[in-house]
């Protein structure tokens, strides 16, 4: 054989390995996708099967346990498998955190119900989400060091830009199966066994990702200083005990993940939200909508990556957040104009009051729709306008006052709580949410948005506009925190960063920003959060973050 048939093989090889090094490392990140949009697809089912049958003070507790718990405990996940990555190495740890990861999630499809086995059902079920969330916290700092440390100089971004074009594919994949089971059994066999489906297909996705990376070799930088001796014995103190490391740590996380979350989150779950609640545009047209969208946008992932091997990780990451900051809250009102015209033209031409007495508000805060805000004239009021996203402001009443809802100039007082009983009162607030809506109606408030009425394309180019500011903060974040750290200890320090921002930072996001919707009733009001986090990034990454792109990795 020739000296050019063996250069053109082992190219060929080289060629083959790189996508199995890619392929293997984006299905993990894929799966946290996939189980994600599971447990927000499927929550309804969740809820009805785990949660209905414990009283309501402790249905609330286990429910809020296991939306958060997923987010929560991903930073200690991050720090558990960072060390075994360091010390025992990439492939086998993230090994085992896909294992742990997809039989969690696989497990959720044969977990007998409250109804079968009583109050270990919910209990079950937030470990299960405890344990995929400690194994998420070490999947994506191995998928990145390991595609990065195989990749070839100047390729990096490019290469780890493959990870981060999964979570489209992640909702994808959850969507297709959520919509084709519905579809094929029907609603009432859905409900009933079908919504167990998806969590049982993760199995699949196990197995085949399992077979790939099982093909896999370490990577060649730790095996490199494997070989030499040079690993870490302790990259726990290595990163945080030392303020040479620790300050890029910190830097890592408000100069360029926290920002990173937020415009992500806004992009991928956000806009979902506002479609559905706020412009009210029916669920299939808002996740149709979202979807192509997401099609159009997603290829940038990679085009973005490429670009930040040729000028920078830093320079793309930067400006994303700057345009999140200064744009977010136009192309949100955009949308509202675009999805729900009537909607928008009553806010202009009839707007709403509550007249309440603020000591008597509650802060609307209910992550999963349990409580039900009734203890309070201002609460029933205003908990009714923020489940129909009605936008509305707020006026000062005397203390002692019934809280009213002002449609333009016709007043309507909310019950008074303490003067019914629980029968009654339930009778009261029926009334009073009929008054309300039928008011709004006649005010020009549409009950949902008119399908003929819905600027199709131009929401799909609002949406596609925030997701471009998705991909370009998120395609170099893998590259640029690969880049950051040193090899010893670089499995450690990159992911405690990351998972504190996308874990904290974005995945409470879609809660905090209906939260603060709901206690102001101004309905862009939640947009402060990702603004403000996204002003934060930008501050603090063009002060202090390095530049990092032409960085050796090997040491």
């Amino acid at each position: 054989m020739t000296a050019g048939a063996h250069a053109a093989d082992a190219a060929h090889d080289l060629k083959q390995n790189e996508v199995k090094v890619i392929a293997a490392s984006s299905l993990g990140t894929m799966f946290e996708w996939y189980d994600f949009y599971l447990y927000g697809l499927l929550a309804s089912y969740i809820s009805a099967q785990f949660f209905s049958g414990v009283n309501e003070t402790t249905a609330f507790i286990l429910a809020l346990a296991a939306f958060a718990a997923g987010f929560a405990i991903r930073p200690f996940g991050s720090i558990v498998f960072g060390w075994v990555g360091d010390v025992v190495g990439r492939k086998n740890t993230f090994l085992v955190t896909m294992g742990l990861m997809g039989l969690s999630t696989f497990a959720v499809g044969f977990l007998p119900s409250y109804e079968q086995i009583g109050i270990a059902a919910p209990i079950i079920l937030v470990t299960l989400r405890l344990l995929q969330g400690l194994a998420v916290g070490g999947e994506y700092g191995g998928a990145a060091t390991y595609v990065a440390e195989h990749a070839p100089e100047g390729k990096r971004g490019f290469f780890t830009s493959f990870i981060q074009t999964t979570a489209t594919i992640g909702l994808f994949t959850a969507l297709l199966l959520v919509i084709g089971m519905r579809s094929l059994i029907g609603e009432e066999a859905f409900s009933s066994w079908g919504w167990r489906a998806p969590f049982l297909f993760s199995i699949f996705l196990l197995g085949i990702s399992l077979w790939i990376r099982l093909q896999l070799a370490e990577s060649p930088v730790f095996q490199k200083m494997k070989d030499e001796g040079a690993t870490s014995k302790a990259p726990l103190s290595e990163s945080f005990g030392r303020w040479s490391n620790l300050k890029f740590v910190l830097i890592a996380l408000f100069g360029g993940v926290a920002g990173q979350a937020v415009i992500g989150y806004t992009g991928q779950f956000y806009t979902l939200f506002y479609l559905e609640r706020i412009a009210d545009v029916d669920p299939a047209t808002s996740n149709i909508l979202l979807v192509i969208a997401l099609i159009i946008a997603t290829p940038t992932f990679v085009f973005f990556g490429w670009l930040s091997d040729k000028i920078g990780r830093k320079k793309i990451i930067m400006t994303a957040c700057v345009m999140a900051t200064l744009t977010l809250f136009p192309l949100f009102k955009a949308l509202t104009y675009a999805a729900n015209p009537d909607y928008a033209q009553a806010i202009r031409d009839t707007p709403v009051t509550v007249v309440a007495n603020p000591d008597e508000c509650s802060f609307q805060f209910d992550p999963i729709g349990k409580n039900t805000f009734d203890e309070t004239s201002c609460d029933i009021a205003k908990a009714y306008l923020a489940r129909n996203g009605i936008n509305y402001k707020n006026a000062r009443a005397p203390a002692g006052t019934l809280a009213e809802v002002r449609v333009g100039d016709v007043s309507i007082t909310a019950p008074d709580p303490s003067a019914y009983g629980e029968e009654k009162l339930a009778a009261e607030i029926d009334r009073f949410q009929a008054a309300v809506s039928a008011r709004l109606i006649e005010a020009g408030y549409p009950e949902e948005a008119d399908p003929e009425k819905i600027n199709r394309p131009l929401v799909i180019a609002i949406v596609v506009a925030i997701m471009l500011m998705v991909t370009a903060a998120y395609a170099p974040l893998a590259a640029m925190l690969v880049e950051l750290f040193p090899a010893r200890i670089r499995y450690t320090s990159m992911s405690l960063p990351y998972h504190i921002g996308n874990g904290w930072f974005g995945g409470f996001l879609p809660t905090t920003a209906f939260a603060m919707v709901a206690a102001t009733g101004n309905i862009h009001y939640g947009l402060w959060y990702p603004v403000i986090v996204a002003g934060m990034t930008a501050i603090v990454g063009i002060l202090f973050l390095p530049e990092t792109f032409r960085r050796n990795i090997d040491e």
